[in-house]
């Protein structure tokens, strides 16, 4: 500042006294508020992650890598120019449906074909589903020793936000469920390719160098067009006509009919997918911020023994059901995997795995989980006096 003498050096107040340093401003950002600081480290140590992930040769790198770096910095109470990691979580709307896109640019006549096969392993579904939640809710109830509705919403394989909001309606712990529910996601994503990969013997997908998505120079102006307008146009129709999961399933249809119809053979380039990964990533990463280290590492241990469970099961149906449907047992695995609907078709771009059939059943699964959790729920209260927390609607 300037002194009576003359010019002098020009100083910037401390942090926290008048006006905060650039890195300590605060702003509005994807509708969230956020450090400058804390926004760049935390993008920061995602791309750390994502590249060490490459390096060692991890699954989905730019996912993995941001999810285990951010999540591990939370977890450990790190701070960024006085504020904790943090990154807009809504910021995943606007590039997953990028993913629909590309999903729906495997669609051709002869898949549509093949999906005459497919009622076997969505029967599956329906019995592997109950089976999956009864005994995760085992496991969360007699070694996690968390409270009868807490278990019971956390235990549901599929339906993140469903099973928070119908969880904390009954009076389970939303904190808890919270951290269960997107342990899951997490445990799902490392391990459930990184199991694939040993399963095969080497590196598969973009592990082995596969690009996803179209090349970069494929796309001409016109379809760069006509894909952004699926993306847009099938994630708002989607919305409308209340699709689950809209914001991926509303853009895999709108790109499935333009790719069958032939008006495009084009897909999103792979700049595009890698960076919908590396938001996806950081986004469950800061989920765990606020988190105390004990219940959180508690929480993650459970939510690896939950899904370990239903990966056995679901391998059990994958030996048994892959010859019928004509896929892989991998595939019907990963169809199968109690991971969330973009999240598991990312994992199936990446490892380029029959991506259609993973996410149709997912979405299928994601429907099943709510419904039979609902009249699940509903049955106990009324025939096994369970409390419903004296806050559950008329419509759950």
């Amino acid at each position: 500042m300037s002194t009576p003498g003359g010019p002098g050096p020009r100083l910037d107040p401390e942090p926290g006294r008048g006006a905060p340093g650039f890195w300590h401003r605060r702003i509005r950002f994807a509708g969230s508020e956020l450090v400058v600081g804390a926004l760049a480290g935390t993008v920061l140590l995602g791309l750390v992650g994502a590249g060490l992930a490459h390096a060692i040769g991890l699954p989905l790198p730019w996912l993995s890598g941001a999810v285990i770096a951010v999540a591990a910095a939370a977890i450990g109470g790190l701070r960024i120019a006085g504020a904790p990691p943090s990154f807009p979580v809504s910021l995943r709307f606007a590039l997953v449906p990028i993913v629909g896109v590309a999903i729906g640019g495997a669609f051709t006549p002869e898949l549509i074909e093949e999906a005459g096969r497919w009622w076997i392993t969505l029967l599956g579904l329906a019995l592997y589903i109950p089976a999956s939640h009864a005994l995760g809710y085992v496991l969360y109830r007699r070694i996690g020793g968390y409270d009868r509705n807490t278990a019971y919403f956390a235990a549901m394989p599929g339906g993140l936000i469903e099973a928070v909001a119908m969880g904390e309606q009954a009076g389970g712990d939303p904190k808890v469920l919270t951290l269960l529910q997107f342990s899951r996601l997490i445990i799902c994503i490392l391990f459930v390719p990184l199991g694939i990969m040993l399963y095969e013997g080497h590196a598969v997908g973009s592990a082995a160098g596969i690009e996803l998505g179209g090349p970069e120079t494929a796309m001409g102006f016109v379809d760069a067009i006509l894909l952004t307008a699926a993306g847009a146009i099938g994630f708002l129709g989607g919305r409308r006509l209340g699709l689950p999961a809209a914001v991926i399933t509303g853009p895999i249809l709108a790109s499935g009919a333009l790719h069958l119809a032939g008006i495009t053979e084009a897909m999103p380039p792979a700049f595009l997918i890698a960076l919908t990964q590396f938001v996806v990533g950081l986004g469950l990463g800061v989920r765990f911020v606020g988190m105390a280290r004990g219940p959180a590492m508690r929480g993650l241990g459970m939510a690896a023994l939950s899904v370990g469970a239903a990966i056995l099961l679901a391998l059990a149906i994958g030996g048994a059901l892959h010859g019928i449907v004509r896929e892989t047992a991998e595939a019907v695995v990963l169809a199968f995997a109690p991971g969330g609907v973009t999240e598991m078709s990312l994992v199936a771009l990446s490892l380029q795995i029959s991506v259609v059939f993973v996410s149709a059943h997912h979405v299928v699964r994601i429907l099943l989980c709510v419904f039979f959790a609902k009249i699940g729920h509903n049955w106990l209260v009324r025939h096994r006096g369970w409390s419903d927390g004296g806050q559950a609607s008329s419509t759950s």
